[in-house]
This record gives structure tokens, sequence and C-alpha cells, in this order.
């Protein structure tokens, strides 16, 4: 399970069909002020790459406001054209507005998201509610709907081309969602909401980073530390001097519930410790307390529906997904959940055995599992994390694994260059280079931990791909992976493999793209569609001849030799029971906040949560949702709202995907370039259970899915 790829920002903007336009074309207020601000005007390095030497954070608010200046006076020429509306002069001409903005806005989210600071954090709050309001002008608009609509109504007598026919029937149904349809009055109050609902998210954001980084846990004595390795020890050392604890040792909390060294701590008084840390992070009663800025958006949310004539959120939300209806989503989730939670008990009393085998003397708890949930695997695939670790080093993983199956699939190299400004020195770029040698874009990965960087893992883009605005994809990923000690190589997890590839599946996503309107490109489609392509990567990490290819020992350059890679596999279904519980209770809990009615009073957080996991069966003691309600940031925050299930709606999607390759001679050029032809290249140009059947030749099967997590045999 992997995490984010929208940032913060792009909650405000990209719902925004106007605004999802690209930095093809100059801007700027005069040639002083573009001289004096480099995000004034287009970027002159390859790809118009953001010239991140240049950019001050001073200049992101004045940018911001001249951003939205110039889109709005672009809007009111196309809402005042006297001209009878055509596609030509209403719906390509809002594809050509908003470059600035959208520069703007796509180098800032960058920023904010993966090297952020105070200046920065509080020009995201105050930048918030302006962006909303600058949304609901363009959306609330009635001479620009009058059009739109004027246009939608005759679509079927204007011949359009497919994709021109796919832009007028998307920007209708997103006006249409955002308000456009509503009185006067009704739209005083919406914009209203909106612009508390950007702020509330801001904020949010803003709260669980300095929620995580307080809740980081300092260990004094090594003895506590039993267990990790010393390259661990040495980065934690390492963790700590840099935030001036000489002689201590500090583990930064990662975004999810369950923390990666809980499975390495030996010391069950530190793993409870650390546990609770993460477990409480955004519950402490202090400024960083989250509780009260999401029970304050979940309220505002539902009336914000009831307002646009829904009964709750979801069922706003969810108008222009693949699942359709909140009921759909219960219906597959009701699919899982019996299975998930008897595999999960079932493992619980596996892990009790050796606790009791051992004469713990207690009773399993979550701080436990991952911890004795190794030592399972270990007894029944000899298989130990150690000894995996020297044959995954994070260089050689991309190199050789994440390029090479590109490469095997879709004819792609890379090439790094050092060159383009960055905005930290981590950060690397290449050059992306297509089978026929030209070059299609650049690509960013940022993979290592710093406080200053929201947690997970995501893709998204510095410049977006259009072939109407000329431009080219420039997309980053980035990671949060242990940075080593000075000296020490980078050795990553299976589970960190296994995100490389997931990201780089968004990547290909969007460097694919291959659209006239930027609206509709890349991985501009549903939340329950975008996770495909990238969870369909993560296969190929496992499959042979792409693990041969990288997993070699980093001293000795031999190659994993076949009895760990047979361990690897056997063991790929073990612990399923528990990851598909703790991922489902989370997903529960989104649509649980999400499908309250605008009646409903403002929530007790804790008395919620727990609630709602009762209602679902999903209460183990043993297994936590993989993220609370309090940092749940996909949803409060990043856009997922009423959409995290996605994650398993597209597991689904990308299991069944792989059973194709599967049956027709699975990593081959062939079968890559079809991939790409009819999914990762059609954008938002297709409805997406056609795209889908076009290529599988049937609707998705959830067995797929089942197989690979174990719940049923193969």
């Amino acid at each position: 399970m992997k995490t984010l790829f929208i940032l913060p920002l792009a909650v405000f903007v990209g719902i925004m069909t106007s605004c999802k336009n690209n930095t093809g074309t100059s801007a700027g207020n005069s040639a002083d002020s573009a001289s004096s601000n480099p995000l004034l005007t287009a970027s002159t390095l390859p790809f118009q790459a953001p010239p991140f030497d240049k950019i001050k954070d001073s200049d992101y608010e004045p940018a911001f406001e001249e951003g939205m200046k110039q889109q709005l006076a672009e809007m009111e020429k196309i809402a005042s054209n006297p001209d009878a509306p055509t596609f030509e002069n209403t719906f390509v001409a809002m594809e050509k507005s908003g470059v600035l903005l959208q520069r703007v806005n796509n180098i800032f989210n960058t920023v904010t998201g993966a090297n952020t600071d105070s200046v920065l954090q509080k020009i995201q709050e105050e930048v918030a509610p302006k962006l909303a309001a600058h949304q609901d002008a363009i959306h609330l608009n009635a001479k620009l709907f009058k059009r739109i609509e004027a246009i939608y109504n005759n679509r079927a007598q204007l011949k359009l081309d497919p994709e021109s026919a796919r832009l007028v029937e998307y920007d209708y149904l997103e006006f249409v969602l955002a308000g456009a349809k509503l009185a006067d009055n009704d739209k005083i109050v919406l914009k209203k909401f909106n612009e508390q609902l950007a702020s509330l998210s801001a904020k949010y954001t803003n709260q669980l980073l300095a929620a995580a980084k307080a809740g980081a846990l300092a260990i004094s004595d090594t003895s506590e530390l039993a267990g990790l390795s010393q390259g661990d020890k040495d980065a934690l050392a390492q963790n700590a001097k840099a935030k001036k604890l000489d002689g201590k040792y500090l583990i930064a909390l990662q975004n999810t519930t369950q923390q990666p060294l809980l499975q390495s701590l030996a010391n069950r008084a530190t793993r409870e410790k650390l546990f609770n840390a993460s477990y409480t992070r955004a519950e402490k009663s202090d400024s960083n307390d989250t509780r009260t800025t999401i029970v304050q958006i979940a309220k505002l949310r539902a009336e914000k529906a009831k307002l646009l004539g829904y009964p709750d959120y979801a069922s706003w939300v969810l108008q222009d997904q693949m699942a359709k209806t909140p009921q759909a989503v219960d219906k597959f989730f009701a699919q899982l959940v019996p299975a998930a939670t008897a595999k999960a008990k079932s493992e619980a009393a596996d892990i009790q055995k050796v606790i009791d085998q051992q004469k713990g003397g207690f009773q399993l708890q979550p701080y436990d599992w991952n911890f004795y949930a190794e030592q399972v695997r270990k007894q029944k695939f000899d298989l130990n994390e150690s000894e995996i670790k020297p044959y995954f080093e994070i260089n050689n993983v991309l190199q050789n694994g994440v390029f090479y199956a590109a490469n095997q699939l879709y004819g792609l190299t890379f090439k790094e260059r050092h060159d383009i400004p960055v905005y930290q020195k981590d950060v690397r770029v290449f050059d992306v280079i297509d089978k026929d040698g030209s070059q299609i874009g650049l690509f960013y990965c940022d993979y290592f931990k710093r406080d200053n960087k929201s947690g997970g893992a995501w893709m998204s883009n510095m410049v977006d791909q259009s072939k109407l605005l000329g431009t080219k994809p420039v997309i980053y990923n980035v990671c949060n992976f242990t940075k080593p000690a000075p000296g020490q190589p980078a050795l990553i997890s299976f589970d960190d493999v296994t995100t490389m590839f997931h990201e780089f599946g968004h990547a290909l996503h969007g460097f694919f793209g291959d659209q006239q309107y930027l609206t509709l490109s890349g991985t501009n489609v549903a939340r329950d569609f975008v996770e495909f392509p990238s969870q369909f990567n993560e296969h190929w990490a496992l499959y042979p001849q792409v693990l041969q290819h990288y997993a070699t020992h980093y001293k000795t350059g031999q190659p994993m030799p076949q009895v760990l890679v047979d361990k690897i596999k056997k063991a790929a279904t073990f612990n399923q029971g528990y990851s598909l519980t703790e991922i489902l209770a989370a997903a529960s809990l989104d649509m649980q906040w999400h499908q309250l009615p605008a009646s409903a009073p403002l929530q007790d957080v804790d008395k919620f949560e727990a609630a709602s996991l009762a209602k679902t069966g999903l209460n183990l003691s043993q297994v936590p949702p993989r993220y609370r309600s309090s940092y749940f940031l996909h949803i409060w925050a990043n856009g997922y709202a009423a959409g995290y299930y996605a994650y398993l709606w597209t597991e689904m999607l990308d299991d069944d995907a792989f059973a194709w390759f599967k049956e027709n001679g699975g990593l081959t050029r062939a079968n890559g370039q079809r991939f790409r032809d009819m999914i990762l290249s059609r954008g938002n140009t297709i409805e997406y259970g056609k795209m889908y059947r076009d290529f599988r030749g049937h609707d998705p099967s959830i067995k797929a899915m089942e197989q690979k997590r174990g719940l049923i045999a193969e």
C-alpha cells in the first residue's frame, strides 16, 4: 500500500477544470517584475523545468496573486465574448487560460510537500482561501457557464473529435458539481464554505506536519534499541545530531500508524513508546491537535453537499468516479471484510502462539504485531529482512530495476544529468528518452526522509503534458526512506522497493500522456482509476527477469540466491489479513466520515472512530487502521476525501490486468506497448469502464486480487 501522489494545494486547484493548464507561455506584469520574480515567466531550462536556484520564498505570493488576476481576466473575456459560443472560443480558450497560475501552483506544491519551511507554510495558509475563492469566481460565473451549457446541450450536432467531446462533457459536469446551477444566494453560501474548507485543510496540513515532527521519539540508552542494525542506529544518531540532540537516537515518525522499526525493536517498552508516539501524535490537546479541525471540515463538507443537492459529501464526490456511488463502494468492501478479518484473526493466533512459546506472559498488542509477525515469517518461510536488504541498494533498484522494467516494457531509457537546479541536494534528475530516441520529459526523484517533508510517497508534475500548449511532462517522485549515515550504503526493504515501482508507475502514466488538452492529460483521471497504473507497476518488482537484474548484493555484486527469491515469493501472501484489514479500516473511516448528513452534530472524533469500526466489523484490537482520523492526511488535505477506497478498488484493476499479462506472455515489448496504448496514454479521454474492458476483454474481476492476497486459492 502506498500513499499520496497529489500534494496539499492540489486539493484547492486540482478539481478546477479551468485551472488545469500548463506553463506553456510567458506571463508577467512588466519587464521589471518578470526579471525580479522568476515565476512570472516560463523557464528557459529544458522542458521549462523550474529554476529552483533563482526562486525565493518571497516570490510565491505575488506570483499567485498575479496568476489569479490574469486568469480571471482571461475567463471574463471568454464569458463576455459577444460571438456565439463555440468549442474554440469557449473550451479551447479556457484550456489556454491560467498558464501562470498553474506554473506557480505546480512549483509551490513541489516545495511545500517535499521541502517546506515556516515561510512557505504561512503562505500556504494565506493563499489557500484565495485559491478557493478564485475557483468559485470561475465555476460560479453565470455568463461563462451559460456558454458551456449551450455547447454541452448542442454537442451531438458539433461533430467533435472524441477527445474534444470528452472535454465538453467533463467540464460541464465539473462546473455543475462545483455549483454552477445554484441560485445566486446559494452561490454566496457555497463560496464561504469553500474558503473555510480551504483554510482548514491548509491548517490541518501544517498542524499534522508539526505534530509528526514533535512526536519523534528520542532514545538515550542504546539498550532500548536492541534488535536494530548498526546502520539503523547510526542513522538514528544522525537524526538526533541534526536536531542538536548529541548522544541520543531520534526515531522520526512516518505517516502511517505502524512504524517501520517496530518490526525490529526487541525491547517491548520501546515498541510501546514508539507506537503510542505514532498513534497519538495529533491528539495531545495542544496547538497541533487536529481533532477540532477535522470535525469542522467534516461538518462543512456535509453542509456543502446538502447545498449542492446531495445527501452527503461522498455522494457528491463519487459522481465523476468509476464507482459512481457510496453504495457501490460499500458493496465492494462487503466482499472483502469477512475474508480479511478472518485471515487477520488467524494471523493473530499464530503470533500469540509464538509469544506463548517464548513465555512472554502477555496478550498480543498492536505494537507487538510486526515484531512477532517477522518471527512467524521466519519460522514459516525462513525469511529474514536483514538477509534481503543487502540486495536492495537504492540506486541499483532504480537503475537496474525500475528503469530496466520501463525499458523492457516500453522502450524507455534514462540519462542522469547534473545541470538542472533542484530544490534540495538529495534530488536527482534524469532525461526520459523514448524508444525512437526522442526525449519525452524530465524525471526527478527525492527518496530520503526529512523533517520538512510530508510523510508517505507521491508523484506529481512540475510541468504538465499538453499538445495544445506545446508542453511535455516534468515529473517527480517523492518517498520517505531512511537516509543512511555518511559513507553507508542506502539499503532498503522490499516494501520500499515496491514503493519505488509504485510511484514510478504514476510517473509512466504522466510521461505517456498524449492529450491535446491538459485537463484530460496523463494522471488527470478519477481517484479510483489513478492508482491503477501505479499499483500495476508494482508487479514487475518480483517478476523474475526484472528481479534478477537488480537484486544483487551491494558488496559482492552477486545475484540474490534463488532460494532467497523463492522465500520472498512464498512469503508474498504472509500477513495479508493484517495488511488488508488495516487498509479497509482506514477506507471505511473515510467513507463513514463523508456519509455524515448535514444534520449530524459535530462529532467526538474518538467516539466516532470507535463506533465506525465496530459498525463495519473492522474493530480488531490488534489491527488499528492504517491511518487514524486525526492523522489521515489523504482525506483531510490531499484530495482523497471519500476516495481512499480507490487504493483497493484499483488493486482489483491492477491484479486483473496483470493476470492478462500472465495469460499473454508476461513481460514483452508487445504487451507493454498494448498497455501503453490502451491505458497509460489515454488519460481521461475514455469512460473508465470502457477503457478497462477494451484492454481486458471484460469487466474487472476481484478474483485475481483475492488470489494475490492469499484469501482464496489460485
